[in-house]
């Protein structure tokens, strides 16, 4: 029998807030002077990206904002040539995704992609408490090489940011199988 001074107490569980998330509708990103279009959300925007840490990005860089969730895809461009030669670009692409975050993550998964526009790449599925869970890179292997990284403003926890992953994840494999090269 316990009274009003003991000591017993319940530990309260940890919850996460119920999330309502907005039908699947998507918008041609088909800017002129770009060598890239896609579909995206009706619930993003679109950016020219202008800073890159310490630098000026890319002609070709955006960001794909999704407020509704904090969320932010970065998308970078480099025409391919004597200056961005095609085996450093892929290797700098397996590296943002293996170097700085292989302490921190529980594993990480790559997929090949082809899509139905002939474009290919890798699709890297990212475990654990990561600042991103989901990057790609699509290529030509000629002209073109654009890659894409989901990122939240949050600190990274995997169980609450989850199902905004997951459904996130959905548009970027949409974006990826609507890209087209100009």
């Amino acid at each position: 029998m316990y009274s009003c001074n003991s000591d017993y107490s319940v530990g309260k569980k940890k919850g996460y807030f119920y999330i309502d998330f907005p039908e699947k509708k998507y918008q041609v990103f088909n800017k002129p002077g770009y060598p890239y279009s896609f579909e995206y959300p009706v619930y993003a925007t679109v950016s020219k990206d202008s800073t890159f840490f310490d630098d000026k990005a890319g002609d070709w860089w955006i960001n794909i904002d999704v407020p509704q969730f904090g969320g932010r895809i970065y998308v970078s461009y480099k025409a391919i040539g004597p200056q961005n030669q095609f085996d450093s670009l892929v290797r700098d692409g397996f590296k943002m995704a293996y170097k700085q975050h292989v302490d921190v993550s529980t594993g990480i998964k790559d997929s090949v992609i082809q899509t139905p526009n002939g474009a290919e790449g890798i699709y890297f599925t990212l475990g654990g408490n990561t600042a991103t869970a989901n990057q790609f890179f699509l290529t030509d292997s000629t002209r073109h090489f654009l890659r894409g990284a989901l990122y939240f403003n949050a600190a990274p926890n995997a169980d609450s940011l989850g199902i905004v992953n997951d459904f996130l994840k959905e548009d970027l494999k949409h974006l990826i199988n609507s890209l087209q090269w100009k």
